[in-house]
């Protein structure tokens, strides 16, 4: 007798019907079952091979659901796309993108990199989503030869010497690459708020620019970001509202979450992704999941200000920030007169930065506010753009780290003083320089 084997739909209900929600589809790893040996009748070759021949417009779908809610937006991507695509949960607040795809009733699948340090924290929020909706998240590891290999000759921590993109290629990009190799399409909880050095123009759909699905080759996978044009304190209210699971760390001031040592808390008024990679630059705050945000030279074409302005950033031309009568616009010459003691007449603020930075355009209304405070007041404020060619002698001069950094020259003191802290209010900054002086 020929064994009943349920649909995924049946299977959906059945595992429903038993206080479970079973998403049935083959492993995100396993390869596309083979056509069947037997012929298709001539009509229905026919229409396989015109099937086949569609070709979607993926910039006009895009811009075709502009006004749709993320709702709408998963609703389609799952419609289209069945059991090869699936949800890719990084374990913080795209969980939202889960509670969205159980709205649209329809069966999903979930998969999840665990690089091996994510806080415990993580960890737990993951059994957790599991029990809520009644999943088995599909679980990607890196090659545990690679990560012996990394560890043994550059330790634990390298990442914080020579940047964090070996690290996340082991045990991010290439467990990645395989769970990408067994889909069609996948769904991230990319946001244009979340990252101003790289986020500012992903679409809510499109031909995914760095990786390959099953097909093989450009064009082999589709990428699907419904949460793009949503703030962040929206998807929270969703959250909130639906009473889905959170990962705790979010209570203790986190707001994008990674890996343990490449994360930490944000204070009031930061910007979230400064909780990621601090020492690094704001370009370079990708893990390379998302690759494809940034151009080749290693910067995104434009970057939207938090106040929604518009500033150009290409290879001919960048718009300067900082720009006040207030604040001293510093060339090489100027910041090699203020290294030398005796040519320091008064004491000095000066910003290190780069005009093309999320970080320091976010802090561009505080700065200018302080400068013009301190106009007068016997403590010069300027700037010296620290980027290009100018960084390596900025790190090795200047203790530049990440961008922006803020340094203060005293009269009466030979090295300079980095500010220590995170806080760039006003107040904040101006305490440190009435510490100083």
């Amino acid at each position: 007798m020929k064994q009943f084997e349920p649909s995924i739909a049946q299977s959906t209900a059945i595992g429903a019907s038993r206080g479970r929600r079973w998403v049935v589809s083959r492993p995100i790893y396993a390869a596309a079952p083979p056509p069947p040996a037997a012929a298709l009748p001539h009509a229905a070759a026919a229409a396989a091979v015109e099937e086949e021949e569609v070709v979607v417009d993926y910039e006009k779908l895009a811009k075709g659901l502009e006004s749709a809610s993320p709702l709408e937006i998963v609703d389609e991507a799952l419609k289209r796309f069945g059991g090869d695509i699936a949800i890719a949960f990084s374990g913080a607040e795209d969980v939202a993108l889960i509670e969205y795809a159980r709205l649209t009733g329809r069966p999903f699948r979930v998969f999840s990199l665990d690089t091996g340090r994510l806080n415990p924290e993580t960890y737990r929020f993951f059994d957790a989503v599991e029990k809520h909706y009644g999943i088995h998240i599909e679980y990607m590891f890196p090659d545990a030869v690679e990560v012996q290999g990394l560890v043994r000759s550059k330790g634990l921590f390298s990442f914080y010497e020579d940047g964090h993109q070996e690290c996340c290629s082991i045990r991010k990009v290439r467990p990645l690459k395989r769970a990408l190799k067994g889909l069609r399409a996948w769904i991230t909880g990319q946001r244009k708020d979340q990252s101003p050095g790289t986020r500012a123009h992903i679409p809510l759909v499109q031909v995914d620019p760095s990786f390959e699905g099953m097909g093989g080759g450009i064009g082999s996978l589709i990428k699907w970001n419904p949460l793009a044009t949503v703030e962040g304190k929206d998807i929270w209210n969703f959250i909130r509202t639906m009473g889905v699971p959170v990962n705790l760390l979010h209570s203790q001031g986190y707001v994008s979450i990674g890996c343990e040592p490449c994360t930490r808390s944000v204070l009031p008024g930061q910007h979230e992704r400064e909780g990621r990679w601090w020492w690094e630059d704001a370009k370079a705050k990708e893990c390379g999941l998302h690759k494809g945000n940034i151009n080749a030279n290693g910067s995104q074409e434009v970057v939207i200000n938090r106040d929604g302005a518009l500033r150009t950033n290409s290879v001919n031309g960048v718009a300067d920030i900082f720009e006040t009568q207030a604040i001293v616009n510093l060339h090489r010459q100027g910041i090699d007169n203020l290294l030398k003691l005796e040519n320091r007449v008064e004491p000095w603020l000066v910003v290190l930065y780069a005009p093309w930075c999320g970080f320091c355009q976010g802090m561009e209304t505080s700065f200018v506010e302080l400068a013009e405070k301190l106009s007068g007041s016997g403590v010069k404020v300027g700037k010296f753009r620290a980027d290009g060619d100018q960084k390596q002698f900025a790190q090795k001069e200047l203790r530049l780290g990440s961008f922006p950094t803020i340094i203060f020259f005293p009269k009466h003191a030979s090295r300079p003083v980095k500010y220590p802290s995170e806080r760039r209010d006003v107040d904040s900054l101006l305490a440190f320089v009435n510490a100083l002086r």
